[in-house]
């Protein structure tokens, strides 16, 4: 075997700059893969897209369970996106879980600041195992700062309630909903309907037409969208809401427009479920990200 000298030769020196479409997603670490920074970059990858990743929280978790997650130093956080961008600015960027208010007001600097494009974003408050994932002193400025300059925000049911007050026991609670957070600055609002309602019970709350699709609402300020699939029997899957950001995001880098790129993401995800899988027989369903469409 060559022994490696840290040397290009002529021929490595001479290979043309790939002009790849570039997406960066800021999210903290997932070690088991299904959710988090690393399910989006396998997002990415899939759609034909490469991935930047800025970490923001370092956390210990599977499929099933987190047990801690320990927040990366917000000039930490800076750094990375900085020199990623020095070297070339992403076409997209998404945010997943942001840890505390100093992290959040890091992104929103660096976002303003490098003139990067306005996020996709993932409001990642609390996991579903019950972990908070962002301090409750910073979703003031979750809502007053980034959300502000989002090019898309998409709560799942319990998000939007934490961020709006609203209990959403319906789909007109959801409308209303995705009308307030769409007041706090953002272009689009996609509330995700996989979710029970909060106040009926679950085995009827899931917001769902009568024939068992599942609805999201999207909003743009001017009308609102009715995105239905079908209802995938499964409890649980692991990352569906890192993965749709994602996929709005890498379908925005490739020249997608806002409503093309969120349909998109939603038959991605719906076929990503579908053909799931899980790593062991106590584990929750992990999305196929490579799966044939």
């Amino acid at each position: 075997m060559p022994r490696f000298t840290g040397r290009q030769n002529s021929a490595q020196r001479r290979k043309p700059v790939a002009r790849r479409t570039i997406a960066l997603t800021i999210a903290g670490s997932d070690p088991d893969g299904g959710a988090g920074a690393q399910a989006d970059l396998n997002t990415f990858a899939a759609l034909g897209v490469h991935g930047y990743s800025v970490i923001t929280a370092i956390t210990a978790q599977n499929s099933v369970r987190m047990e801690r997650s320990i927040p990366v130093d917000p000039d930490t956080v800076t750094a990375q996106i900085e020199l990623l961008a020095a070297e070339r600015k992403p076409g997209a960027v998404k945010t997943g879980a942001l840890a505390n208010r100093a992290v959040v007001e890091a992104v929103v600097a660096a976002l303003r600041g490098l003139k990067l494009p306005r996020p996709v974003v993932d409001p990642v408050i609390i996991s579903s195992s019950g972990m908070r994932l962002l301090e409750q002193g910073a979703e003031a400025v979750l809502r007053e700062r980034l959300i502000s300059m989002a090019m898309a925000v998409t709560p799942n049911i319990p998000e939007a309630e934490l961020l709006t007050g609203i209990v959403i026991d319906g789909m007109p609670a959801m409308r209303e909903a995705a009308k307030a957070i769409h007041r706090m600055g953002a272009r689009a609002v996609i509330v995700k309907g996989g979710h029970p309602f909060s106040a009926v019970p679950a085995s009827r709350g899931v917001s769902r037409d009568g024939a068992g699709r599942v609805v999201d609402i999207f909003y743009d300020g001017r009308s609102f969208i009715e995105l239905s699939a079908k209802r995938i029997a499964t409890v649980g899957a692991h990352g569906t809401g890192c993965v749709f950001s994602a996929a709005i995001a890498a379908c925005l880098a490739r020249g997608l427009n806002l409503e093309e790129s969120v349909r998109s993401a939603k038959r991605y995800v719906t076929n990503a479920i579908r053909y799931g899988y899980k790593l062991a027989p106590g584990g929750r369903l992990i999305l196929n990200h490579f799966a044939r469409r």
